[in-house]
C-alpha cells in the first residue's frame, strides 16, 4: 500500500483526514465554495468544524489524498508531525465589543513568525482580544490575552487529560514585544524539551525559577518581580 503522509489516519484505520489552513477561523466565501467543491467531488462524507478553527475533511479514501491536497491548494495544511497545530483567536477588536486588543492581528504576527517549524511536541497558540478568553488562552502551549494595557503572554497550559493552566510570562507587552517573547518562549522549548514533552509537561520539570535564570533574566522588557 502507498504511503499517506501529511493526512490523518482515521478511527476506521482505512480513511484519511485533512485540515484546513484558517488562522483565526476566518475564510472568505470563495473558500467555503471551493472546500464544498472538493467535498463533492471526492465525495468526503464528513466536513467539521474543529476546535482548533479549522475544518477538516474527513473518509477520504487512501488513493484520493494526494488530489485532495492538489486541489485545496494553499487552503490544506498537511499534518507533518509535531509543529504548531494552530494559532485560535476570537473576534477581537475587529468584531467584538469587549475586545481591548486587535487579536486577528495579532493571529497574523504570531503565525508569520513559525512557518514550516518543527518542535518536540505539538504546540496549540491561542489570542484572546480581552480577559473573558474566548480563545482558551490559559490552557493552551501559548497563550496571549489582551488588556487596555497591553498583552499578556502565558506558556505552558494544556487542556488534555491531565490539564493545566498555563504560567504567565510577562504583562502590559505592546504587540513587538509580546511576539518576541513567544519566538524566545518557543525557541527556548525547541532547545530544551525532551521528544514528545508538551509545554505543561515541560514546565512542571525544569519549573518557573529555572525559565526566570534561564531566559527571562535576558529580556529587558520583563518584571521578573511579577512573574
Amino acid at each position: 500500500m502507498k504511503k499517506v503522509t501529511g493526512a490523518l489516519l482515521q478511527r476506521d484505520g482505512k480513511t484519511y483526514g485533512i485540515m484546513t489552513h484558517s488562522p483565526s477561523g476566518i475564510v472568505t466565501p470563495k473558500d467555503l465554495e471551493h472546500i464544498a467543491a472538493v467535498g463533492r467531488k471526492f465525495h468526503i462524507p464528513i466536513m467539521k468544524i474543529t476546535s482548533g478553527q479549522r475544518i477538516i475533511l474527513a473518509g477520504i479514501k487512501a488513493e484520493d489524498v494526494e488530489k485532495v491536497f492538489q486541489e485545496l491548494g494553499n487552503l490544506a495544511m498537511p499534518d507533518l508531525g509535531p509543529c504548531v497545530k494552530f494559532v485560535q483567536g476570537c473576534l477581537g477588536t475587529e468584531m467584538c465589543k469587549w475586545g481591548s486588543q486587535d487579536s486577528i492581528k495579532m493571529v497574523s504576527k504570531i503565525q508569520a513568525l513559525i512557518p514550516n517549524k518543527t518542535f518536540p511536541a505539538k504546540i496549540k497558540i491561542g489570542v484572546s482580544g480581552c480577559q473573558r478568553c474566548c480563545s482558551e488562552s490559559q490552557i493552551r502551549d501559548v497563550g496571549l490575552i489582551g488588556t487596555t494595557r497591553g498583552w499578556i503572554v502565558l506558556f505552558g497550559g494544556n487542556g488534555g487529560r491531565k490539564p493545566r493552566v498555563a504560567d504567565p510570562i510577562a504583562y502590559g507587552l505592546s504587540e513587538n514585544e509580546a511576539c518576541d517573547l513567544v519566538q524566545r518562549l518557543l525557541e527556548y522549548y525547541q532547545r530544551h524539551a525532551k521528544p514528545d514533552e508538551r509545554t505543561a509537561r515541560f514546565m512542571e520539570r525544569i519549573g518557573m525559577e529555572t525559565l526566570k535564570s534561564e531566559l527571562l533574566t535576558m529580556i529587558p522588557y520583563i518584571n521578573l518581580d511579577k512573574v
